[in-house]
C-alpha cells in the first residue's frame, strides 16, 4: 500500500502524532547543531592550546548536548574573565620606555631584555636584599621597622592568623599609630576565613582604633568557585617606602616552631632596603584601590643613589590581565641558564611546557636541583606530583625531598647570579589564577647565601627514588595521574 494511503487511514490523531515527533525532532537536531556549532566557534576564538581544542570539539559533537554542558562548566575560564570584570577599573598600565642596561652584568642583557618585554618594568638599582630565615628572624625584624616608621605601615598577607605571634605585630601597630604613623593592611577573603569570627584576625584589626584594613574578595559561598581561585597571595610589607620585607611567608606562629614536626612551617622571606620598596609600594597600592575604592598618600620617590647596590625589579601578576608573566619569566630562566638551575619551592605542580623545559636543560649538562618537601600539607597535591617528578628524575634532574617539619620556602636561582623570589608557587593555580608577586634580583652575594641555606635543606633531605616510583602499584598510578589532570583545581 502507497505510504500517503496508509497515512490517510490512519486515526487523525496518530497522523498528528506523527507529524508532532517527526517535528520535534528537527527542532532537537537543529538545536544541537546550533550549540554544537557555536560552542566551537567559542573554543576556536577562545581556546590557546591545540590539543584541548580538538578535544573538546570533539566531545562537542560527538556527544550531543552533554559535550555543551561540560564545556560551558568546566572549558571556560572564568577565573580569568571575573577577575578582568572586577579589576578592570582599577588595572594599574605601565609606561613602556626604553630598557635600561645600566650596572647590568654584560652576560645578562639579552635576558633583561626579554623580561621587559614580558612585563616592561626598569631594574632598579641600589637595593639590599637580605634573606630571612623563619618568623625567628623576619618577625623581630618587622616589629622593629614598624616601631622605627616615619609616615606609614602597610601590610599584606594571604594568611595572617590570630595568635600569640601576630599579637606582638598587633602591639606594634597599636604603638605606630600612637604616634601618628598611617597603618594600612590587607588580608585575603580565603586565607584568613575562619568559621568563627571570635578566632578571624579580622576581629581584633576591627577593634584596633585609627588601623584602617581591607578584606580582598571576601568569600561569599553563592559566589562558589571562581572567588576560591580568584584570591590574592602575596605577601609583603612596606615601611615609608624605603624598607620592605617580601616574600611568601604568611603571618603566623607556625613560622616560629621551627623544630615541631607537626605544627611547625620552615619559612624564607627578603628584607629590602632601597628604591625597590616603592615598587612594592605600588603592588600595595593597586590592591588597595581596588578593596578600599580609594588612592593611598603619596610619598616622596626614592632615587637610585646607591648605583653599586643590587639591581631588582618586581614583578605582579594576576588574571586580571594577561596573566602568565611570572610563568614565561620562570620558563625564560630555566631557558636561559648556562650551568646550574636551583629550584626550591612547597608545591611543584607546573604544566607541560615548564617540564619539557626542566628537562632539556638537564640533557643538554645544566645541573638541575629541585628541592621540595617530602610530605606536603595536601595529601592529593603529593599524589599529582610523582609523575613530574618521576619524569623529570629520569632525565637527570635531582630531586631532594626535605622532612617535616613542612617547609613553604621558596627561590629559584640560575647560574649563581640571577633570581626570583616571590609569592608564587610552581604550579598551574599560582601562574594563572591567583594573583602573584615575584622579585627579580641579580647577585651574586644574595644567590650565594640561597645556595647556603639550599645546601643546609640537602643535608637533611632524601633523593627521589626513581626506581622506587617506577615500581608503584598499579592503583596508586592510576590515583596520581589521576590526581594530576586536575592540578589547576587546587
Amino acid at each position: 500500500m502507497p505510504r500517503f494511503l496508509f497515512l490517510y487511514n490512519k486515526p487523525m490523531g496518530h497522523i498528528f502524532s506523527f507529524a508532532f515527533n517527526n517535528f520535534l525532532s528537527f527542532l532537537i537536531a537543529l538545536a544541537y547543531l546550533a550549540l554544537a556549532v557555536g560552542t566551537t566557534i567559542h573554543i576556536l576564538i577562545h581556546k590557546d592550546d591545540i590539543k584541548s581544542s580538538i578535544g573538546w570539539i570533539g566531545l562537542v559533537f560527538l556527544s550531543p548536548f552533554i559535550g555543551t554542558v561540560l564545556y560551558i562548566f568546566l572549558g571556560i575560564n572564568r577565573v580569568k574573565r571575573k577577575g578582568i570584570k572586577l579589576r578592570k577599573h582599577s588595572k594599574h598600565f605601565i609606561k613602556k620606555e626604553n630598557v635600561l642596561f645600566e650596572n647590568i652584568p654584560e652576560n645578562y642583557k639579552q635576558f633583561i631584555k626579554y623580561g621587559y618585554n614580558v612585563y616592561p618594568r626598569n631594574f632598579t638599582l641600589g637595593n639590599s636584599i637580605t634573606p630571612l630565615q623563619n618568623g625567628t628572624q623576619a618577625y623581630p625584624e618587622m616589629i622593629e621597622a614598624i616601631n622605627n616608621a616615619k609616615k606609614e605601615v602597610l601590610v599584606q598577607s594571604y594568611i595572617f592568623e590570630n595568635d600569640s605571634e601576630t599579637d606582638k605585630l598587633l602591639e606594634a601597630f597599636k604603638n605606630a599609630l600612637v604616634n601618628g604613623i598611617s597603618v594600612k593592611v590587607l588580608i585575603d577573603g580565603v586565607g584568613t576565613f575562619k568559621l568563627s569570627k571570635e578566632k578571624s584576625i579580622e576581629k581584633k584589626l576591627s577593634e584596633i582604633k585609627g588601623l584602617e584594613y581591607g578584606v580582598f574578595l571576601p568569600l561569599k559561598f553563592s559566589a562558589a568557585f571562581p572567588l576560591f581561585n580568584l584570591r590574592n597571595h602575596r605577601k609583603l610589607m612596606v615601611i615609608d617606602s624605603k624598607i620592605a620585607f617580601f616574600g611568601g611567608m604568611n603571618l603566623a606562629a607556625a613560622n616560629t616552631l621551627i623544630y615541631d614536626k607537626k605544627k611547625g612551617v620552615i619559612d624564607i622571606t627578603f628584607k629590602a632596603e632601597g628604591p625597590i620598596a616603592e615598587q612594592i609600594r605600588n603592588v600595595f597600592e593597586e590592591d588597595w584601590k581596588f578593596v578600599k575604592k580609594k588612592k593611598l598618600h603619596s610619598l616622596p620617590i626614592q632615587k637610585d643613589n646607591m648605583p653599586t647596590g643590587v639591581p631588582a625589579r618586581i614583578i605582579p601578576d594576576g588574571p586580571d590581565e594577561e596573566s602568565g608573566k611570572i610563568e614565561l619569566i620562570t620558563q625564560g630562566m630555566i631557558n636561559f641558564a648556562k650551568k646550574k638551575i636551583l629550584i626550591v619551592t612547597p608545591y611543584f605542580l607546573p604544566e607541560n611546557n615548564i617540564l619539557t623545559s626542566l628537562e632539556m636543560a638537564a640533557m643538554r649538562g645544566v645541573d638541575v636541583e629541585i628541592i621540595i618537601p617530602q610530605k606536603n600539607d595536601h595529601s592529593i597535591m603529593e599524589w599529582a606530583r610523582e609523575p613530574n617528578l618521576l619524569r623529570l628524575s629520569k632525565s637527570g634532574v635531582q630531586i631532594y625531598l626535605t622532612p617535616p617539619p613542612f617547609d613553604h620556602s621558596k627561590f629559584f636561582v640560575i647560574d649563581d647570579e640571577l633570581v626570583l623570589v616571590g609569592s608564587s608557587n610552581w604550579d598551574a593555580r599560582s601562574f594563572k589564577l591567583l594573583f602573584e608577586a615575584d622579585m627579580e634580583i641579580i647577585s651574586k652575594e644574595t644567590a650565594g647565601q640561597l645556595a647556603k641555606i639550599a645546601q643546609d635543606k640537602k643535608k637533611k633531605a632524601i633523593l627521589f627514588d626513581t626506581k622506587a616510583h617506577e615500581n608503584l602499584n598499579f592503583l596508586k598510578r592510576l590515583r596520581n595521574n589521576a590526581c594530576r589532570l586536575i592540578t589547576p583545581y587546587y
